[in-house]
């Protein structure tokens, strides 16, 4: 592409005043498709136009996506959509289910609501797999029938190795993987360290002594005193929740 030479698509959206795209991740490692999106982005922003963009993490962790974009991403504000609560999954689930005119226990509502967490659309996803099941079946389901279409849509949960866990949490926080194993006291170090002792413990199901072995041969107390630390932190540390919310999603994708 020669200098100044316009995409495109990039005089299609030039029109609107709001710009929104989702799931924006999905350009990472996608040359082109940057190139093309990094001159939109520039004539929209010289247009003083609003662009909203959505992703499962920040833009820090998305890898192969160009610098140029990165730098773009961070510069404007950022917000995290949490998960809703179980009571906004419940009112949701009722709210979607009057729509649809299906009228299930409240038994059945509010076992959907306590097992589907992570977003909206799966909430009606599920939802509307189970009307499925009734309108082929042609009479209602009950809480064990619905218990095992949820069990079989929900996608299970990916392997990790303890090597996965202490590489992405180095690649998270920005540091060398075998600084992690060093004996330091300095800050930088030590919570990276902790936190990864936790996320063995949590995700890995790693015995004590096996992660102090792990972490430079480290007594087993360091590990547990690590454990306890994070999951203290983690009560009233939002940033902390964030983090290692993150680092789950760069392990789980």
């Amino acid at each position: 592409m020669q200098n100044g030479e316009m995409p495109a698509f990039k005089e299609k959206y030039r029109k609107y005043d709001v710009l929104i795209l989702d799931d924006i991740q999905f350009i990472s490692g996608k040359a082109r498709t940057q190139e093309e999106f990094f001159h939109t982005f520039n004539t929209l922003y010289e247009d003083n136009k609003q662009i909203i963009l959505s992703a499962d993490r920040p833009p820090k962790s998305m890898k192969e996506l160009e610098e140029r974009l990165r730098s773009r991403f961070e510069g404007g504000i950022m917000t995290d959509i949490l998960e809703p609560e179980y009571e906004s999954r419940l009112a949701i689930l009722k709210a979607k289910a009057e729509v649809k005119s299906y009228h299930p226990s409240i038994e059945i509502i509010e076992y959907i609501a306590s097992n589907i967490k992570s977003n909206i659309r799966e909430l009606e996803g599920s939802l509307n797999s189970i009307i499925a099941k009734e309108q082929l079946m042609e009479r209602s389901l009950n809480l064990d029938e619905v218990k095992e279409i949820l069990n079989k849509n929900t996608k299970p949960k990916k392997l990790l190795t303890a090597a996965q866990i202490i590489k992405t949490v180095a690649e998270f926080y920005n540091i060398q993987e075998k600084s992690l194993f060093e004996k330091t006291s300095k800050k930088e170090i030590v919570k990276p360290r902790q936190v990864a002792m936790y996320l063995l413990r949590e995700d890995f199901n790693g015995s004590y002594p096996y992660i102090g072995q792990k972490f430079g041969g480290r007594d087993h107390t360091t590990a547990i005193h690590s454990y306890e630390k994070i999951s203290q932190d983690l009560k009233k540390d939002e940033r902390l929740s964030e983090e290692i919310k993150t680092i789950r999603n760069s392990l789980y994708v």
